[in-house]
């Protein structure tokens, strides 16, 4: 299967609704306007397309230069377990593969904890690190 590589941040609304709907992010897609000025406005947007079909994306903010924040990483569920997210996520850490700070924050599940570790990122609760976060 040919997957084509896209950093254009301007996605059509209607390829965002359906990669986000289709993940069950629906918190995106009440507003659709702001998620795409949420994209737009991004550090980084990268896509993966089949065609004329959003597959995945990852979104990047931050300065670029000494910390990155992963924001989004999400594939459509026909596609996932094909490497899309893992393409996705190698191709920002290589981009950015001077900037010392790549942090994000995802929920607690056995599959998206072995993602992110096989990816070389290490749980706060076992290393030296804390984190903390403010929601709403």
């Amino acid at each position: 299967m040919e997957f084509k590589i896209n950093d254009e941040k301007n996605i059509p609304i209607s390829q965002l609704k359906a990669l986000y709907e289709d993940v069950e992010w629906y918190a995106y897609t009440n507003d659709l306007n702001l998620l795409q000025q949420a994209c737009l406005q991004s550090l980084d947007l990268i896509s993966v397309w089949r065609e004329e079909t959003l597959l995945g994306l990852v979104r990047v903010v931050g300065d670029g230069l000494t910390i990155i924040y992963i924001q989004d990483i999400l594939v459509l569920n026909a596609y996932q377990n094909q490497g899309i997210a893992t393409l996705l996520m190698q191709h920002v850490l290589n981009k950015y593969k001077n900037v010392r700070q790549k942090v994000l924050l995802t929920e607690e599940a056995p599959d998206v904890r072995h993602f992110y570790e096989k990816n070389g990122f290490i749980s706060c609760d076992q290393g030296t690190l804390v984190s903390f976060a403010k929601l709403g």
